[in-house]
């Protein structure tokens, strides 16, 4: 049988999409290169080992499509592609990246909720998305039943962080200031309901200050602004998209939201140990699938993506940007998923914190 080239592949991807619900006028691309709005990432490879036989061997017969609800080049984008390429590499079909920003995750999760639950439309999901805006937003289109989880694939800290010429030189220094000052302080985070949206509002309810939120539809927007100094004062957010201009020296890093520091910013402290006892934030993310999709499917893409946590390299590559590889079962997830509806449900109590 004569194999199809990589542009009759790419035909068929199109055709594919097309099928699934994308428009014709999304981006197709075949490289890194981010936009600022709508992105399809493609990803093609040639099979790693022959396929397995038994219940749900003949997935995937097709391409795959990643939803992400969030800009390129944030932690949720990031692992998106990591996971894309590497079933993308051991399945020999193509693997789509669907950026869908907007509405703190809420788009890209409306546009998955509603696909067929074949298990050709995954969603890269994070705890502000499934663990947060169910409690946040008082009106969804969706709703955690409208999932299935697959596997957990990362944690990282959340972080507190100023431009490097910032007066404030500790997290100590910033809540002294909110505190007495009549001018708010300005916090930032990648838009409203995202875990540095409620980590910044944990904060305010636990250290009895009143910070001035303002939402960024990314992390990358959040990042220039801070950069450049055009208005916020404080970024609250996942770690890793920091870590380059933390390391560069132009960010100040005060906190980090976890019981333990983190092991590639091993000086800076916890937000307990800058005077907050008890305080608790980070950032997981996980690949979820519309509620229906076959258990048999459901069981290969999580086998997969433990495989590729399970990689050394995989971990190292990881650690480098101070994520944690975590995996595990489907029911193991799902139990993270829960608990944190209610963990942050309660936050979102105690703060008064509404999203429209």
């Amino acid at each position: 049988m004569r194999r199809e080239t990589a542009r009759e592949t790419a035909r068929r991807v199109r055709r594919e999409i097309h099928r699934d619900g994308c428009t014709s006028r999304q981006r197709l691309s075949f490289s890194w290169a981010a936009a600022p709005s709508t992105v399809l990432f493609l990803l093609i490879a040639t099979p790693a080992s022959a396929q397995p036989t038994g219940k749900g061997a003949e997935f995937p017969t097709r391409s795959i499509r990643v939803v992400v609800g969030f800009p390129p080049a944030g932690t949720t984008d990031i692992l998106a592609r990591l996971t894309g390429q590497h079933m993308s590499e051991r399945w020999g079909q193509p693997v789509v990246i669907d950026n869908r920003p907007g509405a703190g995750g809420n788009i890209g999760a409306e546009l998955a909720a509603r696909a067929n639950p074949d298990g050709y439309t995954l969603m890269m999901t994070t705890a502000g998305v499934s663990g947060i805006n169910p409690t946040l937003y008082a009106k969804l289109a969706w709703s955690p039943a409208s999932f299935e989880a697959v596997v957990a694939v990362g944690q990282t800290p959340n972080v507190f962080v100023v431009n490097a010429g910032s007066p404030y030189k500790s997290l100590k220094e910033l809540t002294a200031v909110a505190r007495s000052s009549a001018a708010k302080v300005t916090f930032g985070a990648p838009g409203i309901g995202t875990t540095g949206h409620l980590s910044g509002e944990l904060f305010k309810t636990m250290a009895g200050v009143d910070l001035t939120f303002v939402p960024f539809k990314g992390s990358a927007n959040v990042l220039t602004d801070l950069l450049t100094n055009s208005g916020i004062a404080l970024a609250v957010d996942n770690l890793p998209p920091y870590v380059p201009q933390i390391k560069a020296g132009r960010l100040r890093p005060l906190a980090v939201g976890t019981p333990k520091r983190s092991s590639i910013l091993p000086d800076v402290p916890t937000v307990a140990e800058a005077g907050l006892p008890g305080y608790l934030s980070y950032a997981w993310f996980g690949l979820v699938a519309p509620r229906g999709t076959p258990k048999p499917v459901i069981d290969r893409i999580n086998a997969e993506v433990n495989r590729l946590l399970a990689m050394p390299e995989t971990q190292a590559r990881l650690a480098e940007q101070s994520i944690e590889a975590m995996g595990g079962s489907p029911a193991d997830f799902n139990a993270l998923i829960d608990s944190e509806l209610k963990r942050w449900g309660e936050v979102v109590r105690k703060s008064g914190a509404k999203a429209e």
